[in-house]
């Protein structure tokens, strides 16, 4: 598909799975070896019985960020005898440390950042993305970066579009409109629903191949970075 017809001024990004490698086993396995704890494939399956209800509530917004990140540590936190919020600090920190780049992506931006404008729009949390975004060498990139902890709302919630439309607009000192914008993203629930119903062209990052959602139509989708990086220069 030729996108030049829509003559994008900006391109927004999802950060986890879709800029960045998200392995969160093996950052939990980085934090609980700090504690002198050896983390087993078990104990991963039952933090995400915790874990994963709690990222739908927050996306679904009846919860906010620091409930969810107290409280999928809240029992690791009681056997190890400290807080919670030292472990999600902690895990924060190891999954920075870990964090690399996807292949593609840093040639994509690299190619792409004279012509379009470039954001983030993520529903991760602040200590993560300005941490791993210095080491990586990825933040020269982005006029600005949208995080769903500082917004107090996620994705696909509208209003954290809306914030970034009106963000896109002072950066460029001119209205943006949705249709000038493409979201690109992996998730279909959070990155291409919220920007569908924003207006916003969409790009489903599907490296895997998951079979489409006939009721959930992105513009584009694409299974490497190296496809956008040929539709966008």
């Amino acid at each position: 598909m030729n996108l030049d017809a829509y003559q994008f001024d900006w391109i927004l990004f999802d950060a986890d799975e879709t800029l960045f490698h998200f392995d969160a086993f093996a950052g939990l396995k980085l934090l609980f070896s700090r504690h002198g704890v050896a983390f087993s494939e078990q104990d991963f399956e039952e933090y995400q019985l915790i874990n994963k209800p709690l990222w739908l509530e927050y996306q679904e917004g009846t919860i906010d960020a620091q409930h969810l990140q107290l409280t999928r540590f809240a029992a690791w936190a009681k056997r190890l005898g400290c807080s919670a919020s030292e472990l999600n600090q902690g895990f924060l920190a190891a999954m920075a440390d870990i964090c690399q780049p996807l292949p593609g992506v840093t040639e994509l931006l690299e190619v792409i950042r004279g012509h379009y404008r470039l954001g983030i729009i993520t529903n991760g949390f602040t200590q993560l993305q300005q941490v791993r975004l210095q080491k990586t060498g990825l933040s020269e990139y982005f006029s600005l970066v949208v995080i769903s902890e500082e917004v107090r709302v996620a994705k696909p919630a509208p209003a954290i579009f809306e914030h970034s439309l009106m963000l896109m607009s002072d950066v460029s000192r001119s209205q943006i409109a949705p249709h000038k914008v493409l979201m690109v993203g992996d998730n279909l629930h959070t990155d291409i629903v919220g920007g569908n119903r924003m207006g916003l062209a969409t790009c489903w990052y599907n490296p895997q191949g998951h079979p489409r959602d006939p009721a959930v139509l992105p513009t584009i989708e694409i299974c490497h970075h190296d496809q956008l990086r040929q539709l966008l220069s």
